[in-house]
């Protein structure tokens, strides 16, 4: 993490391209590290940090689902415009919480 950035919430979650990981919403940024599991020993393994988006460059947010609940996201990346859709449990306290964040790295 950069110098002056907090983690503000973080979740074991699945993308619905990216597969299963860590999202993580920090004060400057949204990143998902990809994570390995073996059921053998039910180790978990961080991987590769594959979604690393300052928050300057996510453009809407939403939620959706009615039993797969989601919370989604589009951000201007390299290819262009990307959407991004993570089961997470609590929709509603990750929107907010994006939403804030996103307000607050405005004023700054």
């Amino acid at each position: 993490m950069d110098d002056g950035e907090k983690k503000l919430k973080q979740e074991d979650c699945s993308e619905d391209n990216l597969g299963a990981g860590i999202l993580t919403l920090t004060n400057k940024r949204l990143a998902f590290d990809k994570t390995r599991a073996r059921m053998m020993d039910f180790s978990k393994h961080m991987g590769d940090t594959i979604l690393d988006i300052k928050l300057k460059d996510v453009t809407k947010t939403w939620k959706e689902g009615l039993l797969m609940k989601k919370i989604c996201f589009t951000a201007k990346t390299d290819e262009g415009n990307q959407t991004y859709k993570f089961g997470v449990f609590s929709t509603n306290s990750w929107l907010k919480s994006i939403e804030n964040a996103i307000d607050e790295n405005k004023n700054q």
